[in-house]
């Protein structure tokens, strides 16, 4: 049924994950999602998705705890994920709001950025590693899942491409070691490639810096529009025929502003901020990722 939708399966987790549906708060799987603070819904989600044919909002299908004594709370909502953990008896009690999906992906770039200032400041090279570096960029999947089926297909490549650096992220360091062995064994643009698949990461790093770009324009665009752009500026030149036509057919479905914050938990004020955080950080280190390839005599024209 999940993959029906469009979702992709896996029995193992990894940070590509974003849900995680089970009947029992207790499994290591469970445990997992709460942690990571990924969606931990019951199957009735994914039945109602399907039944409506529509995404449900996660927070009406929580994996309740029957236990009385420790309660496990999850508050959930279509854009974020809050954990406490904690007895209702305790001194201190409250029910503390969790960062927004924006919120935390800005952070982690944000930390990210100032390690290459860092270095830039102090004129050394940076090289960043690539577990960190993955992590941070699996955050960005729940954006795309945000913006609905019209990015499903850049949802769905992005997370495929990320999956295979956290595996690649075992044996290698950091981004330099990656295209260096791709490099050495030319293999840099070859199908299923490490270099290759960083670069689509990086592709999709740069289409929702693009994103919000013009969706914080004084031209206040629609989001049809300001996704559309974003598009065919991004990747829509390294797109077969059919995947374009697929992506311009889906722009239709795409929820409108209002709807977006909505589903972000944000509002005019805080997605501007929280934009406006992630447009800055990502492009120090879009452009550290450039560099890594031209100073390696790569083109970045595919």
């Amino acid at each position: 049924m999940a993959e029906r939708l469009g979702a992709t399966c896996t029995e193992e987790v990894d940070l590509s994950v974003t849900h995680v549906i089970s009947t029992d708060v207790g499994t290591k799987k469970s445990r997992w999602a709460v942690k990571r603070k990924k969606f931990l819904v019951e199957p009735g989600w994914l039945e109602a998705t399907n039944y409506l044919w529509q995404k449900q909002a996660e927070d009406k299908f929580p994996v309740l705890d029957d236990r009385e004594k420790p309660m496990l709370i999850v508050f959930v909502d279509f854009s974020s994920v809050g954990i406490s953990s904690m007895n209702s008896d305790d001194e201190g009690y409250k029910v503390a709001r969790a960062q927004t999906p924006l919120s935390s992906i800005a952070q982690a770039f944000e930390e990210i950025s100032d390690l290459i200032q860092r270095g830039n400041d102090g004129q050394v090279l940076v090289d960043l590693h690539l577990k960190p570096f993955c992590e941070a960029c699996s955050l960005v999947s729940v954006l795309f899942g945000c913006l609905g089926m019209a990015f499903k297909f850049a949802e769905m490549e992005y997370t495929a491409k990320l999956r295979d650096l956290l595996e690649a992220s075992k044996n290698f360091d950091t981004l330099s070691s990656v295209v260096d062995y791709d490099l050495k064994n030319k293999t840099v643009k070859s199908p299923g490639s490490h270099t290759r698949n960083l670069r689509r990461v990086r592709q999709g790093l740069d289409l929702i810096k693009e994103l919000f770009q013009n969706f914080l324009s004084p031209e206040n665009l629609t989001l049809k529009t300001a996704a559309t752009t974003a598009y065919q500026q991004v990747c829509a030149p390294y797109h077969t025929w059919a995947v374009r036509t697929a992506a311009s057919a889906g722009m239709c479905t795409l929820p409108t502003r209002e709807q977006l914050l909505v589903n972000l938990n944000e509002t005019d004020k805080s997605a501007d901020k929280e934009m406006r955080r992630y447009i800055k950080a990502s492009h120090d280190v879009i452009k550290i990722i450039d560099n890594l390839y031209i100073s390696r005599g790569i083109t970045l024209d595919w």
